[in-house]
């Protein structure tokens, strides 16, 4: 690896396979050449290994000396990582490695998200298996794929050649905390189609930028403005508008950061007023909302007078398309009833667009309550036959439901309390983790989730904590020393 950003930091085997997969394109979707990485990782240290048709790649580790009669440990994380990145930079996930940063003692990426969430799994795994002076049980390590839009990986992969029923699922983001319970979701789509037709007049355009953005699940209870929504607040405030296109968005479940219209208007209308109208409805609409001080929300609007204008939507459909979106019920619909300060039901309009007259609406959907996940995609399911949209539904995955007997649970808050000298906090989360696939398919399976410390994850903001990451790393080879 030329050029290596993180050589200097400890543990250096974590930094330098989770730099390795900084390079490597692995967005969701596309994680072929990840899942590739993987099974060289395996084949030349000559691991036991097996990737399956989807792309998941399992590699196995036998126990080191003093630990061959202890049961198997089961490492897992995902492979995929959320691709954001901030409005008009130049980076293509397809192809270019992200750029990393180290700062105040913090691990980021210049202008997108970073894929701590979950390259750092990945990275410990590998190097526990790397390094022979660690002692441990058995490890299968399981690298699934697609887990961020939908679970996809984990729901379609084969567990019967798994022999553990411990597994410590690496994908957490506060370190000292134990998750042990998490929501089942899913997602949701809409489309519709509208005729369009060419009119003459001015075109304008308008980007709502430098939101806060963030994970629907993990920071839905922010209150963060919703840019796909805030774009179409602003655009109810303007008359006679004919809508060419709209792009927000670029995964369900996170909180779009920016979106961005294209629209006719009758030539006699004043640019000056269409302009002090949208400004004055952001500044309204963006008050109601939390803003963090890392970030910088900001409208412009621009104007141009062109050539050869571009098709778009009738006044009325355009008025019709704006109502749809604003009619989407949107952010945190429950609380928990039994754990204070827990999300119960929410969901996040995470992708908007409107192309040539198909307008495209997706929502991540999460609930710990299914009668309640249920009855919110049945709502999106009724607006969309209002508006005469078509609906589907796809990448369910269930809650992971608490365990009230886990040994594992057990050992992992005893170590905790060994080493940190204080109480681990055993916790349940709005977010969806595969731990509840897993415990479907494997009967008896004893889970929990851990990781370091993260913040902004699913944002350009995302960052990635080395002092614990360092303390995350004594913290699970401490646990397999004593599993």
């Amino acid at each position: 690896m030329e050029n290596p950003v993180l050589a200097s930091l400890e543990p250096r085997g974590v930094f330098r396979f989770f730099e390795e997969l900084t390079r490597i394109p692995h967005g969701s979707g596309n994680t072929a050449a990840a899942s590739d990485w993987a099974v060289r990782f395996a084949g030349e240290r000559g691991l036991r290994h097996r990737r399956d048709g989807l792309g998941n790649v399992i590699v196995w580790k036998d126990a080191s000396p003093g630990y061959e009669d202890h049961p198997a440990v089961i490492l897992q994380g995902h492979l995929d990582m959320v691709c954001v990145q901030e409005a008009g930079m130049d980076h293509d996930f397809e192809k270019d490695p992200l750029e990393l940063e180290i700062e105040d003692g913090w691990v980021q990426a210049r202008g997108t998200t970073l894929g701590g969430d979950n390259g750092i799994a990945v990275a410990m795994a590998m190097a526990l298996m790397d390094d022979d002076s660690i002692p441990h049980p058995p490890i299968e390590a399981v690298f699934t794929v697609d887990e961020e839009i939908g679970l996809l990986g984990a729901a379609g992969l084969d567990c019967s050649d798994l022999k553990g029923r411990r597994l410590i699922n690496l994908d957490s983001e506060d370190e000292g905390i134990l998750t042990v319970s998490c929501a089942g979701g899913s997602r949701c789509d809409l489309q519709a189609s509208f005729p369009t037709s060419r009119a003459s007049g001015i075109v304008c355009e308008v980007l709502v930028s430098g939101l806060p953005g963030g994970h629907s699940g993990a920071e839905i209870h922010q209150n963060y403005a919703n840019a796909n929504r805030l774009l179409a607040q602003c655009l109810t405030e303007v008359p006679d508008l004919r809508l060419i296109s709209l792009y927000g968005g670029k995964q369900d479940n996170a909180i779009p950061n920016y979106a961005k219209a294209l629209f006719h208007l009758p030539r006699e209308m004043e640019s000056g007023d269409v302009s002090e109208r949208i400004y004055k409805a952001f500044g309204a609409a963006n008050a109601a909302y939390h803003t963090p001080d890392s970030a910088e929300p900001s409208c412009g609007v621009s104007f141009e007078y062109p050539r050869i204008f571009p098709e778009s939507l009738s006044v009325e459909d355009s008025r019709r398309v704006l109502e749809l979106i604003l009619a989407m019920p949107n952010g945190v619909q429950a609380m928990s009833g039994d754990i204070p300060g827990l999300v119960q039901t929410s969901l996040n309009l995470g992708i908007m667009r409107l192309k040539d007259g198909t307008l495209k609406l997706s929502s991540s959907v999460r609930s710990s309550v299914a009668a309640e996940k249920e009855a919110l995609c049945r709502q999106l399911a009724e607006l969309a036959d209002r508006y005469g949209a078509d609906y589907s539904r796809r990448g369910d995955y269930p809650p992971w439901e608490y365990r009230k007997d886990s040994p594992l649970r057990d050992t992992m808050t005893r170590v905790y309390r060994q080493m940190a000298g204080k109480e681990m906090k055993v916790e349940a989360i709005h977010a969806g983790l595969e731990c509840g696939l897993f415990a479907g398919k494997m009967g008896g399976l004893d889970a929990v989730s851990i990781g370091p410390d993260m913040r902004d994850i699913h944002s350009t903001r995302e960052r990635l904590s080395i002092a614990s990451v360092q303390r995350t790393w004594a913290y699970v080879k401490e646990v397999l020393r004593q599993l």
